[in-house]
């Protein structure tokens, strides 16, 4: 049941629909201009101001234009699969084929249209369906016939003011985490990258020995590494259950040791090298090369290294063959364990890994207040959009007709 003043509306009913289109890419006095021609590529946050590419004066008469404060919907695209790009255009801009612009009528405010659509996306995904080459296509029929909660004029403005608060608050954050990375990556390149050439190297076998012990029949997690996040459950990355016979040539590892997948993937090309840090012990697939560092290395220096990708050159010069039809490298676990690393002595080691220590945790602090931030503004979206909970308006704006 609606609050009291608001009313239920069909989206058709609160916009305006415009389709928008491509200039021929065949006329170079289209293009490269200085006038926005949005994507799905451009459509990354909630107010649109710019775009990758751009158009002439006469490309613009060639396309779609529309005006500031028209809300984009993408409507065809593999993004629609997993999500809902909206976005408000904060300028007169043009857009591509593929979305459609929502000009809203005299009494419905742009953002909190925008805000309404994003507030109840897993609603409007399942209007989504698969068009050619596994492409996403969201029904521009039945889009205008979604319901939206319309509040009176003041208190949409309210509602989409406070709520922009908070996705300014999520932007600053997602810069401050960006930035961070950056640094970390910078802090990399020159402590672990660039000064390959000071200190000794010598081959892998001769500071670790491989790990092969098998499972000692008592039950541990199941293990893989994700070239993103290290070591995860295979239980919650797969809802495939491993038991039995399966697990007897599986390696049991334990907290310290190091494992390389040979895996390809788009962070790491020739595979990545992780330690097992959260779990004490685990069992993980015989392909992984495990190893344990003898106590001339400090471990989390090593981890280090193998994240910056030390290994990419020596690893990528010993892929012969491709990928298998398993999606693995062809390295033999001889061949990994040849590959020539660096040994600082003991005191720079420690060093190197304190600092690269300080700015991961400074990443980690980053990553939870952005999540916290999400997380808040996803549960005042929709406390506001459904008047769950009200914003405070003055005597004569509370008393407004929609």
């Amino acid at each position: 049941m609606l609050p009291k003043g608001w009313m239920s509306k069909l989206l058709s009913d609160c916009v305006k629909f415009v389709s928008g289109g491509t200039p021929s890419k065949e006329r170079e006095d289209y293009w490269n201009g200085d006038f926005p021609w949005v994507t799905v590529k451009d459509m990354k946050s909630l107010w649109l101001t710019d775009s990758g590419l751009k158009l002439t004066s006469a490309g613009k008469a060639a396309a779609a234009v529309v005006p500031a404060e028209s809300v984009l919907v993408l409507t065809r695209g593999m993004a629609l699969l997993k999500d809902l790009p909206v976005a408000v255009s904060k300028r007169e801009l043009s857009f591509n084929q593929d979305i459609k612009a929502l000009l809203p009528v005299k009494g419905i405010n742009a953002e909190f249209l925008a805000f309404q659509l994003l507030g109840r996306k897993s609603e409007i995904l399942e209007l989504v369906d698969k068009a050619g080459h596994g492409t996403g296509r969201l029904d521009t029929d039945q889009l205008k016939q979604f319901p939206v909660s319309v509040p009176p004029c003041a208190e949409q403005k309210a509602i989409a003011e406070a709520l922009c608060v908070w996705d300014t608050a999520i932007t600053t954050a997602e810069k401050l985490l960006a930035n961070s990375r950056k640094q970390k990556q910078a802090l990399m390149q020159t402590l672990l990258l660039d000064s390959r050439a000071q200190h000794e190297r010598l081959s892998l076998s001769d500071i670790s020995e491989r790990v092969q012990r098998t499972s000692d029949s008592v039950e541990h997690p199941i293990l893989m590494i994700s070239s993103g996040s290290g070591f995860v459950r295979q239980d919650e990355k797969y809802s495939r259950f491993m038991a039995g016979k399966s697990l007897n040539d599986y390696i049991l590892l334990k907290r310290g040791e190091f494992a390389y997948n040979k895996g390809n993937s788009k962070s790491y090309e020739f595979g990545c090298v992780f330690p097992l840090e959260a779990y004490e012990q685990g069992l993980v697939p015989h392909v992984y090369v495990c190893f344990k560092l003898d106590g001339r290395c400090d471990p989390d220096f090593f981890k280090y290294l193998f994240e910056a990708d030390y290994l990419h050159d020596q690893l990528g010069a010993m892929v012969n063959t491709g990928v298998r039809n398993n999606g693995l490298l062809n390295v033999r676990p001889a061949d990994f364990m040849s590959v020539k690393v660096p040994l600082p002595p003991m005191e720079r080691q420690r060093y190197i890994a304190k600092v690269l220590g300080t700015a991961s945790e400074e990443i980690r602090l980053l990553q939870v207040d952005l999540e916290n931030l999400r997380t808040q503004k996803r549960a005042l979206m929709a406390d506001l959009l459904t008047g769950k909970r009200r914003v405070k308006l003055p005597p004569r704006a509370a008393h407004e007709p929609a």
